[in-house]
């Protein structure tokens, strides 16, 4: 979005990322933000960070760099997406307890993929450390044989440009029931 920092950028009154790490907050005992050492991040109370390597820019490199803190199961999802809910994330990792053996289980909306939401188990780990990496992380993803969670589009959604934070402003200030996520 132009000087960075989207994550911090304001939406309704609030930083982007307080909405899916609210929703997040409703489902895992843990929440961690993972960003590069020079992200600037809103202050949120409890905001808890980690610092991913420097190299590559890539979203892989902060699922691998989660996975190898957590020694775990992750839930991952993207700071730029506010319209993620609670009800969403358990759907996930409901999901993700019935799928034994799945390395991965990834958000779908109308035929579209959505890796930076989706649940990681340690098993990808090698997988995705072996990912070349300008790969897509759809590509990447995909290889693992992913189970996946069909979720409403707006779900997927993320805020990537000016017009689209002002199209996140404008469904946030509807009305439930008119359209609003």
């Amino acid at each position: 979005m132009g000087g960075g920092g989207k994550a911090a950028r304001t939406l309704a009154g609030r930083p982007l990322m307080a909405y899916p790490l609210e929703a997040m907050a409703e489902v895992c005992e843990m929440v961690v933000v993972v960003c590069k050492r020079g992200t600037a991040l809103p202050e949120i109370d409890g905001l808890d960070r980690w610092d991913e390597p420097d190299t590559p820019q890539h979203p892989l490199t902060g699922i691998v760099h989660a996975l190898e803190r957590a020694e775990a199961p992750v839930l991952v999802c993207g700071a730029d997406m506010p319209f993620v809910t609670a009800d969403a994330l358990r759907s996930l990792l409901m999901s993700a307890g019935g799928s034994r053996g799945a390395r991965a289980v990834i958000a779908t909306a109308a035929g579209r993929t959505q890796p930076v939401l989706g649940v990681y188990a340690p098993s990808a780990l090698d997988s995705l450390r072996a990912a070349p990496p300008d790969a897509p992380l759809t590509e990447t993803v995909a290889a693992l044989g992913s189970a996946k969670v069909a979720l409403p589009p707006r779900m997927l959604a993320g805020v990537n440009t000016p017009e689209e934070l002002a199209e996140a402003e404008a469904a946030l200030a509807l009305p439930r029931g008119t359209g609003s996520p």
